[in-house]
């Protein structure tokens, strides 16, 4: 005969193991939404009305905090991933826009170039064009004036329309 005993198979342990009615799980359950941490008299008091082991309630509670942390983070993590995709949609928002401001913007420095380059190719005008051509220039810079407070207006968004300058 040996003096050190062999421990039971583990099928025998596994079937040793006992499962938690509904009623103690309803007790326990409604005690852990109370009381996420369990006090050692709390403790004492549970097992007696489950008719379980301290030790048992114990660790109902630490599996139950382990599975109620991980839920949180799994909440915390959707959460996380459905504002950054509402952010990332913004930021492609925000570019679109940049990139059609950025077009608007060329479009009126072409603008700008198209109605100032007619003059600048010119060679200097005789004296006596140069009164007439003087007059020229002037009404042209002031349509050109509003044409680019129009187009400044319309890129800031201000709702002018064309010809309210005037």
């Amino acid at each position: 005969m040996s003096l050190i005993q062999k421990p039971p198979p583990k099928h025998q342990t596994k079937h040793n193991k006992k499962r938690l009615s509904q009623e103690q799980l309803m007790l326990l359950e409604s005690s852990f939404n109370h009381e996420k941490k369990l006090q050692p008299e709390r403790k004492i008091q549970l097992a007696c009305d489950l008719g379980l082991q301290p030790r048992q309630v114990a660790i109902w509670y630490q599996n139950k905090r382990a599975r109620w942390k991980t839920q949180a983070l799994e909440c915390d993590y959707k959460a996380i991933c459905s504002r950054l995709a509402r952010v990332l949609a913004e930021k492609k928002s925000l570019e679109n826009e940049v990139e059609k401001l950025k077009g608007d913007l060329i479009k009126a420095h072409e603008m700008l170039r198209s109605n100032i380059l007619p003059f600048s190719s010119f060679s200097p005008p005789s004296e006596e064009l140069s009164s007439t051509l003087h007059g020229e220039v002037n009404c042209c810079e002031e349509k050109l004036g509003v044409q680019v407070e129009e187009l400044y207006a319309c890129l800031m968004g201000s709702g002018r329309q064309l010809g309210e300058l005037k």
